[in-house]
């Protein structure tokens, strides 16, 4: 379901977030505004002077985030964005009057410093480069390979905003279907993205296939039934018991609607009929 709620997500790029309460996780995280990319350690990177192809550099930002750039010697980069690093090193050429007015671009060749982690059950597992400033969750998802068929519907984001941790449980499909599209959150350098094993219950007793099945969205004991196969000549509907685990770890047996929901680890055992 995942995978194919991603192709909506270049139809609501320009959209704006959806309203949301000011005080909310979500709200902040979706309120980010537009960025340079953060130069990292390990990131290439070519530096060009204009009408100053002499002082052209190709080099790789070094694990304490300088680099050595020619005439001005070592220039501390690493942390801040591209349109600052240039200005640094425009203000030093200017400062020891090598040159009047420079103008400094500098483009990212490859990104090592800033990344992202996709674990658990996506098809893709690993960790990826943000080589732009605006890369979304769904943009990861998309990268990872989408979430594979073992994997949950719920993707934990994990994550660091204005110092403090934040863990948040998204349901993709929900975000796209109910209009919450601020849960489509920006990336930055460290936010991991982590996707479990999809829920499961047990069923067992007089049902045609006997086993474990994935918990559906909004399943209910009814579809419980059916995912088992149905009933035996010898089931009744009327004998289904339910063993369920409580916050405590106490494990209780219930006699549930056909209507209920169903939940992860539910252990359902369908009795056989007195005829």
């Amino acid at each position: 379901m995942v995978l194919a709620l991603l192709a909506l997500v270049e139809a609501h790029a320009d959209a704006p977030p959806a309203a949301a309460s000011p005080a909310s996780v979500a709200s902040r995280l979706a309120a980010q505004s537009p960025r340079q990319y953060v130069l990292g350690p390990g990131d290439d990177i070519k530096i060009s002077v204009f009408q100053n192809p002499d002082l052209s550099v190709e080099t790789r930002v070094s694990e304490n985030g300088t680099i050595t750039f020619p005439l001005i010697g070592t220039v501390s980069i690493g942390g801040v964005s591209t349109e600052v690093a240039e200005q640094r090193i425009a203000q030093l050429l200017k400062q020891g009057k090598y040159l009047v007015n420079p103008q400094v671009t500098i483009f990212v060749q490859q990104v090592h410093g800033n990344q992202v982690s996709a674990l658990g059950q996506f098809n893709r597992p690993g960790r990826y480069p943000l080589e732009t400033t605006q890369i979304r969750l769904t943009d990861l998802i998309s990268l990872a390979g989408g979430v594979a068929p073992t994997g949950s519907d719920t993707v934990i984001f994990v994550g660091t905003r204005e110092g403090k941790s934040v863990w948040k449980a998204i349901d993709v499909g929900s975000m796209f279907v109910n209009n919450q599209l601020e849960n489509d959150l920006v990336l930055q350098d460290g936010d991991i993205l982590f996707v479990d094993r999809y829920p499961v219950f047990y069923i067992y007793g007089e049902v045609q296939r006997p086993g474990s099945y994935r918990v559906e969205r909004n399943m209910t004991f009814f579809q419980a039934l059916a995912a088992g196969g149905g009933l035996t000549p010898r089931g009744t509907k009327r004998g289904i018991r339910v063993r369920r685990k409580d916050a405590s770890g106490h494990i209780a047996e219930t006699t549930p609607d056909l209507d209920d929901p169903v939940k992860p680890e539910d252990v359902v055992y369908v009795r056989e009929g007195v005829f």
